[in-house]
């Protein structure tokens, strides 16, 4: 018996049918709405043009007067006086104070009848009180370092995909004063596609280094904000982490707390600068020179901050090598080495020093595959792995009897196709 598919169970007659194609046509209308929107709308922060002014902020100041506007002014006056002296500035007349004087920022006033209350912040400007200050000369700052704020509450993870308060304070900083060059990106347009929260676990160079390039950076810096809001307006209580570098490396964390979400802003203005503060002593302490294993190609360097980088570089160059060296059970380098009983020929020892060497890295297995065909190549000491990149590109720092070119030809000898760079290879199959 012969069974026929009644005509609606045929599928080219239902794609035909006009209620179909309408459907299939507002399916793709809204997919490629949902596509814009991912890019569009209203998201991403402009930084603040950057002044070189010098800033105190957080003075609080509790002081009376004949009316309401006298008890402002004496405020005034007085976190003029207080900004002063923690400046350590020498003592001036009042009128003097106040010629230097650029602006006063209300960080938080209360108003009275004949008192006023406030925290303020007090604008010095550069050229008439640089000179008192000793402060009028050229200052040096960190190379330039892609700053992306994080901000984690109720479980999710934000960078550019919305606008957050945590975005929002690191654009209004004013940054002409710090010892840190920071690259803000706006969050708009791309941005919230190429700069997200998963790209801060990232370990792939390659990955890295086309995002630095496209922002003229030289390294990454990641402030995270985790609040936590014990009921909806209530108190919000914030964990602060640091982190540096494409290994994400940990710098620093610190906590805060305020009663209520008005006053969020100003305990996030506040982080912000205690962040500044410790990325400056993370500068001054040698810990943000910018990876070695990047490239600074595509990013115009002070010549100052090039001898930086090159002298980062030879010191971890240096540490690896000893770290080799005690790890194989070698001589140390300080050791004064064994007299010989021939005479001494014209020709001198190869010198042993260390590079990085990249290599694609698929799984784990092609990890293990690759240092250890590294190792048995001829005047190789010794192998470290710097990072590991599973799917992405792995970096190893290897110590070698002689020149990066003579590096190079050891590996080609193992089978190796080596790309020399500047003091770095890349090698693959």
């Amino acid at each position: 018996m012969t069974s026929l598919s009644p005509p609606f169970f045929d599928p080219a007659r239902r794609l035909r049918h006009p209620l179909v194609l309408a459907l299939l046509l507002l399916g793709a209308i809204a997919l490629g709405t949902a596509l814009w929107a991912q890019v569009s709308g209203d998201r991403g922060i402009a930084p603040v043009a950057t002044s070189t002014d010098i800033e105190v902020h957080g003075i609080m100041v509790n002081v009376t007067g004949k009316d309401a506007e006298d008890a402002r002014q004496n405020g005034w006056r007085e976190a003029e006086r207080k900004a002063w002296e923690q400046l350590e500035g020498p003592a001036i007349s009042e009128s003097r104070l106040e010629s230097l004087v650029s602006a006063i920022v209300v960080e938080n006033e209360e108003i009275g009848p004949v008192r006023y209350i406030a925290t303020l912040g007090v604008i010095f400007d550069r050229a008439r009180a640089g000179e008192l200050l000793g402060a009028g000369g050229a200052r040096a700052r960190s190379a330039p370092m892609l700053t992306l704020p994080v901000t984690i509450s109720g479980g999710t993870q934000t960078m550019y995909e919305t606008r957050t308060e945590w975005q929002r304070a690191w654009a209004e900083f004013q940054t002409g004063r710090s010892a840190i060059d920071y690259v803000r990106p706006s969050g708009a347009g791309g941005d919230s596609l190429l700069l997200t929260f998963g790209q801060t676990g990232r370990r792939s160079r390659a990955w890295w280094n086309d995002i630095l390039d496209e922002f003229n950076a030289a390294d990454v810096l990641v402030p995270i904000a985790h609040l936590t809001r014990e009921w909806p307006g209530g108190p919000v209580s914030g964990h602060f982490v640091a982190r540096f570098g494409p290994d994400n490396r940990l710098l620093g964390s610190f906590d805060m707390r305020v009663e209520d979400d008005d006053e969020l802003p100003q305990m996030l203005d506040q982080a912000v600068r205690r962040f500044d503060t410790m990325f400056t002593h993370a500068l001054a302490d040698g810990k943000l020179s910018p990876d070695p294993t990047l490239s600074l190609d595509g990013v115009e360097l002070r010549p100052e901050i090039r001898a930086l980088i090159e002298a980062a570089r030879r010191a971890e160059a240096e540490e690896a090598e000893a770290r080799a060296a005690a790890a194989e059970g070698e001589v140390p380098l300080e050791v004064a080495p064994v007299v010989p009983q021939t005479p001494l020929t014209e020709e001198q020892p190869l010198a042993v020093a260390s590079f990085s060497v990249q290599v694609a890295t698929p799984d784990a297995g092609s990890v293990d595959a690759a240092m250890t065909s590294v190792r048995s190549a001829p005047g190789v000491r010794g192998v470290a792995a710097n990072s590991i990149a599973i799917g992405g590109t792995s970096v190893m720092r290897v110590t070698f009897a002689g020149d990066l070119a003579g590096l190079a030809d050891a590996l080609r000898s193992r089978g190796w196709q080596v790309t020399q760079g500047s003091d770095a290879l890349a090698i693959s199959r």
